[in-house]
Parts: C-alpha cells; sequence; structure tokens
C-alpha cells in the first residue's frame, strides 16, 4: 500500500512530500531531498494492521 507523507527536511528546513510503501512493513532508507538534493535518513515504522504508521526523518550523516 502506497502513502504519502509531509516531512521537513532536517537540512534544509523545506516541507517535501515523499512517497511511503507499507507493504515492506517497517523499514529504515535513505532519500535525497527534492528541494537541496542531500541525503535524508527515513525511518518508517509499520503497525501490525499495515495501516498505521509513523515516519521519522533526521540528515544521514548525524
Amino acid at each position: 500500500m502506497l502513502e504519502t507523507a509531509l516531512i521537513t527536511c532536517p537540512c534544509c528546513w523545506e516541507s517535501i512530500e515523499i512517497d511511503l510503501d507499507l507493504s515492506g512493513g517497517t523499514a529504515t532508507y535513505t532519500e535525497d531531498c527534492q528541494v537541496c538534493c542531500r541525503p535524508i535518513l527515513v525511518m518508517l515504522r509499520v503497525a501490525d494492521d499495515g495501516e498505521q504508521f509513523t515516519v521519522d526523518v533526521r540528515a544521514e550523516n548525524e
């Protein structure tokens, strides 16, 4: 199941929308910011029901 989330880039502080694939369950991966192109570490946590989720981000080099 694909979802979108509005996040704030921890590098440039711009609000950006990212796509999340909930079907893979909980995951941590790197995605480049669409504005500043710096790497963002995305930490996706998917609940057991596969529908509820939380997403946290931080700069990859922190």
